[in-house]
């Protein structure tokens, strides 16, 4: 297998992978007015569950690096698909008196979604060209608002003809076939992988050394307010339109989809600016930015507007506060030691997920003592904007000593 043949080869299965992953973490947020419906609590308070998986994420994505080196980093990824699965399927069978249920399931679910980005970095390094990295990377990240999109698009139809529980089922089998497809590729990818190598407690927290690095540090800081912004529009966009302007379900689940597919073109233009135009650092700093504007704008919609006008700023808003994640995994990877890119991605990524994981629940505490999605939205635009700036005050500091 040639080298470029094998890079293809390496995105394409990580990009799959990824779809999946997101896909399975997103089906809550979509299917929350159905299943709140049904344990009777609020719809807003699925800003807790996304909170808990992200939980788990956080956890298994700083434990991922010793399972990437020993087992090879599809493997990883295929152990942790079939524990989404395990996760997806529990919340499909969750009786409806027993919210507790759901709170595991989204555990389970973050522990097979946190090593799903570190597993692809490791791999990614190893087979991408270096001239290539921003956009493949970001390529590759293009799978968390195409798992999202698909979510939206396709659960709430499914929704309405199946209801919410075969909805999961389906989504179950789905990463069934997913583990199967990556099987005959498994033995080639994972060509550098250290059987020998022993994965103890001390390996799992070896890689917050790698914290230690200033760069690496801003940008792990910097993906916390961005992860956040990111979240909470995939997390609260369709019960928001639902709630608060009255949009059917179906389109609500559509201007997600607008916004998540845009947030795909995004993440594949950020990462070609990057590569050719700005540097990482002014790319992170105007996305950032610009997400604060399109939050807001999202903040100040009104019930009267034309649909299209709200489709719009969903797909600005989309574009910049999903579009970051592949600019900034790129960076890090690029930051880290030879061979190391799984373990400097899995520690940056343990600070990260913590934003994705207070977000959605402070947002839904915001939401809740205010009775207004709005002021949430304000409150997470003006976080992305004023951390793009510290970040730019701060690199040009650390530029100059």
């Amino acid at each position: 297998m040639t080298p470029q043949r094998l890079a293809a080869v390496a995105l394409a299965a990580t990009l799959a992978i990824q779809v999946f992953t997101s896909l399975a973490a997103s089906a809550t947020a979509v299917l929350a007015p159905a299943i709140a419906a049904d344990f009777g609590v609020a719809p807003r308070w699925i800003g807790a569950f996304i909170g808990l998986v992200f939980a788990g994420a956080m956890g298994a994505s700083l434990a991922s690096g010793g399972f990437i080196e020993r087992y090879g980093a599809i493997r990883t990824s295929q152990a942790c698909v079939a524990i989404c699965v395990a996760g997806v399927a529990m919340m499909a069978a969750a009786p409806g008196n027993a919210p507790a249920v759901l709170a595991l399931a989204g555990i389970v679910i973050g522990l097979g979604y946190g090593p799903i980005t570190p597993a692809s970095s490791q791999l990614l390094a190893r087979t991408t060209a270096p001239g290539r990295m921003a956009l493949t990377f970001s390529i590759k990240q293009t799978g968390v608002p195409a798992g999202a999109a698909l979510a939206g698009a396709a659960l709430p139809t499914l929704e309405d003809v199946v209801g919410w529980r075969w909805s999961l089922a389906a989504i179950a089998l789905a990463g069934l076939v997913i583990v199967a497809l990556a099987q005959p590729i498994r033995a080639r990818l994972d060509e550098d992988r250290q059987p020998a190598r022993r994965v103890s407690m001390r390996s799992v927290l070896a890689p917050l050394r790698h914290l230690r690095v200033p760069a690496v540090r801003r940008l792990a800081l910097l993906g916390v307010a961005y992860s956040s912004t990111q979240t909470c529009l995939t997390s609260f966009l369709v019960v928001y339109l639902a709630e608060v302007l009255g949009y059917p379900l179906v389109l609500a689940g559509l201007a997600l989809s607008v916004a998540t597919m845009a947030g795909v073109a995004g993440r594949i233009a950020w990462g070609a600016v990057s590569d050719r135009w700005l540097t990482p650092r002014r790319t992170l700093v105007l996305i950032g930015v610009m997400a604060g504007i399109g939050s807001v704008a999202l903040a100040l919609v009104q019930p009267g507007w034309p649909v299209a006008a709200c489709l719009l700023i969903a797909a600005a808003y989309g574009a910049t506060a999903i579009g970051w994640n592949g600019v900034q995994l790129a960076e890090v990877a690029r930051l880290a030691p030879a061979g190391a890119a799984g373990a400097v991605t899995g520690a940056a990524a343990f600070v990260t997920f913590s934003g994705v994981m207070a977000g959605p629940p402070l947002f839904a505490l915001v939401a809740s003592a205010t009775g207004s999605y709005r002021i949430g939205f304000a409150i997470t635009g003006a976080i992305s904007a004023g951390s793009a700036l510290w970040h730019l005050r701060r690199t040009r500091a650390g530029a100059q000593m």
